[in-house]
């Protein structure tokens, strides 16, 4: 088939149709750095622990440092090879609650009401030694977590040349 053959084609092939807003609000969740598109909610760090021994350990471990997948806490990181973990690697608070929200538990993506991704945040947060035991984690708080690996994430500022992703 060359360009020519698709000279032919119609404008249009009468599949599909235009998303709806509210189809596109369902979907529009991104949560950026600086806490914008976080929902009402909050949650504690003991409800995380909780919901986490339900819908979390089986995949990531009891103490989620042991599962099948992905580490979520760093552990002692003075033995061995250095593990990327949410508490020496994520950059940001914020993107934990953005992630968990739209692609966790493995077998039931963006099932958790927001008050239990908050939980689950501040459960995972407070793990990793990052914030206290009776923090509540909401709208306003988790912007606010400094996270250590942060200062080591520096913006790309070249000019010009290849773009490489």
């Amino acid at each position: 088939m060359s360009i020519s053959d698709t000279l032919r084609w119609p404008k249009s092939f009468g599949l599909g149709r235009s998303a709806t807003a509210a189809e596109i609000a369902r979907i529009d969740i991104d949560v950026r750095p600086d806490g914008k598109g976080l929902p009402a909610g909050s949650g504690t760090v003991k409800s995380g622990k909780e919901i986490y021994a339900v819908k979390c350990a089986a995949c990531h471990g009891v103490m989620a440092t042991d599962g099948p997948n992905d580490r979520l806490v760093v552990g002692d990181t003075t033995k061995g090879k250095r593990i990327k973990a949410i508490g020496n690697y994520w950059p940001y608070a914020t993107t934990i609650f953005d992630y968990v929200r739209r692609a966790m538990p493995f077998n039931q993506p963006g099932s958790l009401t927001n008050e239990e991704v908050y939980s689950l945040t501040a459960y995972l947060l407070n793990a990793n030694g990052l914030i206290g035991e009776k923090t509540v984690v909401n709208a306003a708080s988790l912007p606010k977590v400094k996270m250590p690996a942060q200062q080591r994430f520096v913006p790309d500022d070249r000019k010009g040349g290849l773009e490489i992703r």
